[in-house]
């Protein structure tokens, strides 16, 4: 049941039901973007790359990021390179960031206060980025003391609301409550589009292809509904469901 949970929370880990504004719809787009100079600096600076450094500091707080977390993450790479000029080097840029942030944690209030100023005007950017924080630290099925006082020090510099923070708390422990596995083999293969007598690598290439389709996207949420957003989320964790009880299956 354990790993049941880890793979469903994972399939809602990436991005909270956000609230879809017209201002956030105009920034975060290519249009935006179309006259940035591509730089480490640059990205670094900008929202998106403080961004992606405070996720690496989230991820690492509990001493690792695993390769599932590492997968989930490397989507979250493409969906915001995609949005800038030369979205091959923005990608490897963003990763160096996170290499070099989830090894520091000196610097950690300052990241925070950065990104935090820049925003501040902005309460649907704060519970955008603070929601996704909180549920990645919900990847394991539960939020450790070095992930919570991580999560404490970012919402602080955020000025974020303390009753929406408990919220969104609330929201992951009653999913995590709530997660039934499914009980037939034969459905869990019907979910991924792939047969019993396929190949681990063959199913998890098939995973991994409906895991881009259906998660919800960091970027294209803008202007779509909490009801795309929900539906999203929930595929997501259906098909993380059933290739861990394929894998088990198949051990």
């Amino acid at each position: 049941m354990g790993n049941i949970i880890l793979f469903a929370i994972l399939g809602a880990v990436f991005y909270w039901i956000f609230k879809s504004y017209a201002t956030y719809t105009s920034e975060y787009s290519k249009e935006a973007f179309k006259n940035m100079v591509i730089t480490k600096e640059s990205l670094g600076k900008s929202e998106l790359g403080l961004f992606v450094a405070l996720v690496a500091k989230v991820a690492k707080a509990d001493g690792k990021v695993d390769a599932l977390e590492a997968e989930l993450i490397g989507i979250m790479f493409d969906d915001i390179s995609a949005v800038f000029p030369e979205p091959e080097k923005t990608k490897n840029i963003l990763k160096d960031i996170f290499s070099e942030q989830k090894e520091r944690y000196d610097n950690l209030q300052e990241v925070a206060q950065t990104l935090g100023q820049a925003i501040r005007r902005d309460k649907a950017k704060q519970q955008q980025f603070m929601g996704f924080l909180i549920q990645l630290a919900f990847v394991d099925g539960e939020v450790s003391k070095s992930e919570d006082e991580v999560l404490q020090t970012i919402a602080e510099a955020f000025n974020f609301d303390a009753k929406a923070y408990h919220a969104i708390f609330e929201q992951f422990e009653k999913m995590i409550k709530n997660i039934h596995p499914k009980a037939n083999i034969a459905d869990a293969y019907k979910v991924l589009g792939v047969n019993e007598s396929d190949d681990l690598d063959t199913i998890k290439k098939a995973y991994r292809n409906l895991v881009k389709q259906y998660h919800p996207d960091i970027i294209k949420s803008q202007g779509k509904s909490d009801d795309y957003m929900k539906e999203a989320t929930e595929k997501t964790q259906e098909i993380n469901q059933a290739y861990e009880m394929i894998k088990k299956a198949k051990k």
